[in-house]
């Protein structure tokens, strides 16, 4: 006899997980499929840290989203009694007209945010981590800080699992069938029917959806740590999280010395570089290597001396970096949430209830406008 489940979710990484958490909670009955283990080292969600940030450059759109997803977050904290958010700051720095520093600024003077402007020797005194040129100024956003994403995910199943979700893992689904009723799901090792289906499968997506092989563009990115000669300063407190403009070079991003392995810092989207999700990542290269550390001696002099290691990971990418939330076209019972192109781990905690929602009432009172498939491809 086939058990029938409120919601399965295809992809147990950030966003899966997150919509697991939500849905079990509200007592649906909920199944999770995961070809791999939980924040495995193929996916997205680890390397230790991932930025969080209110005042939103990309679009104050999201910050609403933003706003929820901090309040989602401290719940999580105290229902697991650890820590996930930790507020150090974000320091945005780049040219006033660059598209870093002018729509940080636009974001919170529209949502009222706290924020400060610093020019070169104000940021310089206060944080002596960083050198600006001529011309280039840092905008504080002293909300901001940094995500722990395999403690994250981990806790998201967490809280799943106590609700009484099913999860699978080391199970890989191989097609979707839906119908009328619900959704077939055929995996590896068996067979499934469920009211709704959430896919979330982050590189793979294409292999479920089709539809998304020409937009959702798997990446390698790149990132590496760094020893710094004064610890001091590199500490959190005294160093802020950033990102920076670089104009044609584009923008980098870096966290203070969390841990031992000391300065982290990456490039946003690297090179750019397609990858074959079926394979592993292509190793840290001395290309790779030129490119941070040539941004570590020119940037972050003191604070990020010595390289003591790098890793890669993937974004999924498409055209406009927006996310792609949404109701597989024609199918009002598949969710597909993807490609939230590097800059999307922030949201988890929101983009889990908003998952949630869609697949049991079919609609959210949070706004998600910029993630639709007509937006995106006119679908």
């Amino acid at each position: 006899m086939t058990i029938e489940y409120d919601v399965a979710i295809v992809g147990l990484g950030a966003m899966g997980s997150a919509a697991a958490a939500f849905l079990a909670a509200r007592g649906a009955r909920v199944l999770g499929i995961e070809t791999h283990f939980p924040a495995h080292a193929l996916s997205s969600s680890h390397g230790d840290s991932r930025l969080i940030r209110l005042g939103y450059f990309e679009d104050p759109s999201y910050v609403p989203l933003l706003q929820r997803a901090y309040q989602n977050w401290r719940a999580w904290e105290a229902a697991l009694r650890t820590d996930l958010l930790f507020v150090a700051g974000v320091l945005q720095i780049g040219k006033a007209d660059s598209k870093i520093v002018s729509g940080t600024e636009a974001s919170c003077k529209l949502h009222g945010l706290p924020y400060e402007r610093l020019d070169k020797t104000e940021t310089e005194r206060r944080f002596p981590a960083f050198k600006l040129d001529e011309g280039e100024v840092a905008v504080l956003d002293p909300q901001g800080g940094y995500l722990k994403p395999e403690a994250a995910v981990m806790g998201a199943l967490k809280i799943a699992a106590a609700h009484g979700a099913e999860l699978h893992f080391g199970e890989r689904v191989t097609a979707l069938e839906p119908d009328a009723r619900g959704v077939s799901i055929v995996s590896s090792t068996a067979r499934y029917r469920a009211r709704k289906i959430i896919v979330a499968t982050g590189a793979w997506v294409a292999d479920l959806v089709p539809a998304l092989r020409p937009y959702a563009m798997p990446i390698r990115q790149v990132v590496a740590w760094y020893q710094p000669q004064d610890g001091f300063v590199a500490q959190v407190g005294r160093m802020p999280c950033f990102l920076r403009d670089e104009g044609n070079g584009g923008s980098y991003f870096g966290f203070p010395a969390l841990g031992a392995d000391g300065v982290k810092i990456g490039r946003h989207a690297h090179f750019m570089e397609p990858i074959d999700p079926e394979k592993p990542n292509p190793p840290v290269n001395e290309k790779d290597r030129a490119l941070l550390d040539d941004f570590a001696v020119r940037r972050l002099l003191g604070v990020a001396s010595h390289r003591v290691r790098e890793t890669t990971c993937r974004y999924t990418m498409l055209p406009s970096e927006d996310f792609l939330i949404d109701f597989l076209p024609g199918h009002d019972n598949v969710v597909i949430s993807s490609a939230c192109s590097g800059h999307g781990f922030k949201f988890m905690s929101v983009v889990g209830e908003i998952l949630a929602d869609l697949a049991l009432i079919g609609e959210t009172q949070l706004p998600r406008s910029l993630f639709s498939f007509h937006r995106h491809f006119g679908a």
